[in-house]
């Protein structure tokens, strides 16, 4: 018979880096690999941006779709 282990500590929340934490973001600036301004999944820009607008109940449609457009796109990869 062995001795269960003894618990390990939960681990706190996250430190900031060393200089203090994140660089601060300027007003107004869009952040890397975000989609233009005004485009959505409807007009060809990034399908999952806008899912936080979204009902939950629409994110599984969503993530089902982005999946069959990806494999879409790689199935064209051996056609080359």
């Amino acid at each position: 018979m062995t001795d269960p282990t003894p618990p390990r500590p939960v681990p706190g929340p996250p430190r900031p880096g060393p200089g203090g934490g994140p660089a601060p973001v300027p007003t107004g600036a869009v952040p890397a690999g975000a989609p233009p301004a005004g485009t959505s999944a409807a007009d060809g820009g990034a399908p999952l941006a806008d899912l936080a607008h979204r009902p939950v109940a629409e994110h599984v449609a969503v993530f089902e779709a982005e999946h069959a457009r990806l494999q879409r796109e790689l199935g064209t990869i051996d056609q080359l």
